[in-house]
């Protein structure tokens, strides 16, 4: 634990206490009043309101759409369903700001609704939230479908044969059983709208915020530290309830249920509703999902003179209006090296921690789990402003090194890390290690021999999580990246924010490209997941 333990109270502990203590106590005295100032005041609370507002409203929309998509890849067999999963999935490893940016293409300026109906939503909370299911889509599938299919059909059979109606079946008996699933990926959903920062920065302007974003302008623009450290309070609190419900949910989702593998209970659709049900989830995946990708990569060929490579060739290239001292082209490079650094700091730290937790207990090592998951919890932009801050005197002036990027990122990727690793380590028989020793294993020996075996491809599940998020991170590096250094999705969103053509299709032809490393990405995760090999466990 020593070493995640120190990697948390430098990186993380200090820079967020920094902040909240600059913000709360500027002259030496705490001064808590700011608290209830900031929150009386009317912009703040317009803010809480919509942020509040818009992940309910997000969360409710995403669960209409996406649960007949769980039923559907729970229960049906169809040509080319392991791949639609994956596609599915690929939305929510992407970066908020490739979402934002999807998004922008298909109902922004010059986007497919305006030019087609002269209609825009990206200055309406419609894009948000469109935007929201999009990316929250595989939450739901995974989290439902994924018990939704090992869940026996044959108890709902039971109560048909018993004279219950369709309805009243699935109502009685698979309802019941699918709640805590339901409750596990909404409140998730919840959380992940609830501290959106890319999507709203890109679609919502300045005419929405939410916590996130304002903390972002109240640090970056206003340098109104208080406001900052008050929202930031208000933000780890209403996460940290989340997170609490979250976790009780999950453990009412492991209680004991009837479980069948689901290669059981999927079969090809019977009659003319399971084939329309079928059809209408294709259709509003291919709207919902494979459209706004596809628009995104439309525009990035699509020129004033036609349709051509003119704003790739331009991403190599400076232009005069001063957005980047580098050309954008080299912000790939600069993000495949930061991500490969986070992911190795990431699975160092992750899997230590992951380590001490299977093999310890008690309530020192449940508060250490807790810590671990405090990144979820806490405004990544208030990490990134608290780098500046704290790191930068000796033994921990990091603020012009490179490695500052890697290790905002590893914070992220570290939780990832656990919950991937942590099931399979204790699922280790401890027998095993126990032999190793009697033989005249040393510890680091019987880890190898036994542990690095079984464990191998959640190492690898682990990493691949840690490199996808670490390169779309987003509200971190954009404090700290340096203007020489930029990474993909702070680039992207400097080309937003610039007026004029070759801006936005250079915008474009980046968020192609960062869409093409995370769906790789991606399906060299559905592979690893997949390709089982015999006697492993």
């Amino acid at each position: 634990m020593a070493l995640p333990v120190a990697f948390f109270a430098v990186f993380f502990a200090w820079p967020v206490v920094s902040i909240v203590d600059r913000g709360l106590r500027p002259d030496g005295a705490w001064r808590f009043g700011r608290i209830g100032e900031t929150l009386s005041r009317p912009d703040i609370l317009d803010v809480l309101g919509f942020t509040v507002w818009q992940a309910l409203a997000s969360t409710a929309l995403t669960l209409l759409v996406a649960l007949p998509g769980a039923y559907v890849f729970a229960r049906f067999d169809f040509p080319g369903k392991g791949v639609l999963r994956a596609v599915v999935t690929v939305p929510f490893v992407l970066p908020t700001v490739l979402v934002g940016t999807a998004f922008l293409a298909l109902v922004g300026r010059n986007g497919l609704t305006d030019e087609l109906w002269g209609l825009r939503l990206d200055t309406s909370v419609w894009a948000i939230l469109l935007a929201h299911v999009f990316f929250n889509y595989a939450v739901v599938v995974r989290t439902v479908g994924g018990l939704w299919s090992q869940l026996d059909p044959r108890q709902e059979e039971a109560a048909r044969v018993l004279g219950a109606s369709r309805w009243t079946a699935w109502r009685t008996v698979t309802l019941p059983a699918l709640v805590p699933a339901v409750s596990a990926a909404a409140l998730m959903v919840f959380l992940f709208t609830f501290t959106s920062f890319g999507v709203v920065q890109i679609l919502g302007g300045d005419a929405y915020s939410t916590l996130e974003a304002e903390i972002y302008r109240q640090t970056a623009r206003l340098l109104d530290l208080p406001t900052a450290a008050v929202l930031t309070l208000v933000q780890f609190a209403a996460v940290g309830a989340i997170l609490a419900v979250h976790a009780w949910t999950v453990r009412r989702r492991e209680s004991a249920l009837r479980l069948v593998s689901p290669e059981r209970t999927a079969r090809r659709p019977r009659g003319f509703g399971q084939w329309a049900l079928l059809g209408g989830v294709l259709v509003s995946v291919a709207l919902l999902i494979l459209l706004p990708l596809g628009v995104l990569v439309e525009r990035s060929f699509a020129g004033p003179d036609g349709y051509g490579l003119r704003y790739y060739r331009a991403l190599g290239s400076l232009d005069e209006s001063g957005t980047f001292l580098v050309p954008p082209l080299e912000a790939i490079g600069n993000s495949l090296r930061y991500a490969v650094v986070a992911t190795a700091i990431a699975v160092l730290i992750g899997g230590l921690a992951a380590a001490a937790l299977t093999r310890r207990a008690g309530r020192l090592v449940r508060g250490f789990d807790a810590l671990l998951m405090l990144p979820l919890g806490v405004s990544a932009v208030t990490v990134g402003f608290g780098f500046l801050i704290t790191l930068d005197e000796p033994p921990f002036d990091l603020r012009s090194s490179w490695i500052l990027v890697p290790l905002a990122q590893a914070l992220v990727g570290v939780p990832f890390v656990v919950r991937t690793m942590l099931p399979v380590l204790r699922a280790v028989d401890e027998r095993l290690r126990e032999a190793a020793a009697v033989l005249g294993a040393s510890p680091w020996r019987a880890w190898r021999e036994v542990d690095l075996p079984l464990v191998r491809r959640a190492l690898l599940i682990a990493a691949g999580f840690a490199f996808a998020v670490s390169l779309g991170e987003f509200g971190a590096t954009v404090f700290i990246a340096r203007p020489d250094s930029p990474t993909l999705p702070v680039a992207v969103a400097r080309l937003l924010g610039r007026p004029g053509e070759l801006n936005y299709g250079q915008a474009m032809a980046l968020s192609t490209i960062l869409m093409v490393v995370c769906a790789v990405s991606l399906l060299l995760l559905e592979r690893l997941r997949t390709d089982r090999t015999s006697g492993e466990f």
